[in-house]
């Protein structure tokens, strides 16, 4: 089973970056990307749409898994979200921002964002979901029975 159901090895995720403009809200992110998303979902669930998800700056920042120095929040904590969706191939990612549902949607998104847009086109390396408990526990003792 794949870590994102339906998702082929070989298929193309995208990351938007979104900076809030000064004077939008989180709110007004939200609401705009989830008639986004709605759109997408609704027009090209079957012309190689796979998912995605939305995430927003928490503003902490991992010292743990950080090598730039031990900072402790983030300066676009609440204005910076990702947009990152998974396509069966980046030519019908293509096709759906040419689709005239889409257009207007996508422009009402861009209005908030400071930084322009750049949409970044990933190939899939690796992907997992955890171990359930009794899958854990065989890995730790696979591990101390035959790790050198």
């Amino acid at each position: 089973m794949s870590f994102i159901p339906g998702f082929p090895a070989n298929g193309a995720i995208t990351v938007n970056r979104v900076i809030l403009k000064p004077g939008y809200s989180v709110d007004e992110l939200e609401e705009r990307v989830a008639v986004l998303c709605e759109n997408v979902k609704t027009y090209h669930s079957d012309t190689g749409f796979v998912g995605g998800f939305v995430c927003l700056n928490s503003g902490a920042v991992s010292n743990e898994g950080s090598t730039v120095g031990q900072a402790v929040d983030s300066p676009l904590k609440g204005r910076e979200a990702l947009v990152v969706t998974f396509w069966n191939s980046l030519e019908e990612h293509e096709a759906s921002h040419r689709s005239p549902t889409f257009q207007p949607l996508f422009r009402e998104v861009l209005e908030l964002c400071e930084n322009g847009n750049e949409e970044i086109a990933y190939d899939m390396l690796w992907s997992g979901a955890a171990y359930d408990p009794e899958q854990a526990r065989a890995a730790r003792e696979a591990k101390t029975r035959y790790a050198a």
